[in-house]
């Protein structure tokens, strides 16, 4: 069962348990992660699921797709190079642990 971290802009954290092939947007709006609205409910067409992932792990993550990287343009936040929209992050084993920052603008 992996385990994401949801890193707030305060800097307090919140473990949530997910099952293997749902996403962190799932894994959040079911633990009820504030900042994750997740309006579209993960059909890749609101961008109020907006996270940045922490450096150690973006590497393990695949490439964004073309439609997420037309989706971030409309994040609240400026994105950068670690933003994802957190609907298009599927968990498996190999993430257990993940680490997302929730942007400020999102609380």
């Amino acid at each position: 069962m992996p385990r994401v971290v949801f890193v707030r802009p305060d800097g307090t954290k919140q473990e949530a348990d997910a099952s293997d092939g749902a996403s962190v947007m799932q894994a959040a709006t079911a633990n009820l992660v504030p900042g994750i609205v997740a309006e579209c409910g993960g059909e890749l067409s609101c961008a109020t699921c907006h996270v940045f992932v922490d450096e150690q792990w973006l590497g393990a993550l695949p490439a964004r797709s073309e439609d997420e990287e037309e989706m971030l343009e409309a994040t609240s936040e400026e994105p950068t190079d670690a933003s994802r929209l957190c609907c298009q992050i599927t968990l498996d084993a190999s993430l257990d642990g993940i680490v997302v920052h929730i942007p400020k603008t999102q609380k």
